[in-house]
């Protein structure tokens, strides 16, 4: 196996990747809504798996704040309940603002909206890297992942991420005969070139870190190891 310098987006599972970050918050990695929330209760004793991810998603994904105060239960009719006084529900959260997550090619973008000192507010743009959603991913604690309908035995959001990438062995990519008799001169096979390319690929990256390149050309050279590992 090659173990990647830093971790790169997969990309059968980044479109995954991306609804599981608009379920949690991006900075103490809760899940956005809690069981005070009758839907969210309902979703979540949803028996399918997948389809209590989808139901978790939809209503977290409106979620533009992870919420730190402490609510009071309504009863079903809507008024707080007197003498069977329930505690009041925190959701522990950190209050942090959290980001529309956009996908575009292999990259997923933050859109924040920050009001600046003028009270005008400013776009914010700043790319989520795989590194920072692997840290993300990887604090969820294994109560909200039973939530969301992921298995935690064979299915941790954080292995969605490639952070070390398996290296078939030779027999599944031999090498080809240039001339196609099997006698002349011999080729590697398309598999072992673009092996050769992520190695040389993950180098550079290595080398950037060791030597605290500037951050855009390390940049650079993360983003030509994930178009390889892609590729």
């Amino acid at each position: 196996h090659i173990e990647l310098a830093k971790p790169v987006y997969h990309p059968g599972f980044i479109k995954k990747v991306k609804k599981v970050l608009e379920i949690v918050c991006h900075n103490c990695s809760k899940v956005l809504a809690d069981r005070s929330d009758a839907e969210f209760l309902q979703a979540v004793n949803t028996r399918d798996p997948k389809v209590r991810f989808n139901r978790v998603w939809n209503i977290c994904k409106k979620k533009t704040r992870c919420e730190n105060e402490t609510k009071e239960v309504k009863n079903d009719d809507g008024e707080y309940s007197l003498g069977m006084k329930q505690a009041p529900v925190n959701h522990g959260g950190c209050g942090n603002i959290q980001p529309r997550v956009r996908h575009k090619a292999l990259q997923l973008i933050a859109k924040y909206e920050a009001s600046g000192e003028d009270g005008v507010k400013k776009k914010e743009e700043p790319q989520i890297t795989p590194e920072m959603a692997h840290n993300i991913l990887r604090r969820i604690s294994d109560d909200d992942l039973r939530d969301m309908g992921l298995n935690l035995e064979y299915a941790r959001p954080e292995w969605m991420i490639v952070t070390v990438l398996p290296v078939p062995p030779p027999p599944v990519r031999p090498s080809i005969s240039m001339d196609g008799t099997g006698q002349g001169l011999r080729n590697e096979d398309d598999l072992t070139y673009k092996l050769g390319d992520i190695i040389r690929a993950n180098s550079n990256v290595k080398q950037a870190i060791r030597e605290g390149s500037p951050a855009h050309i390390a940049q650079d050279f993360e983003q030509l190891l994930q178009y390889h590992v892609a590729t």
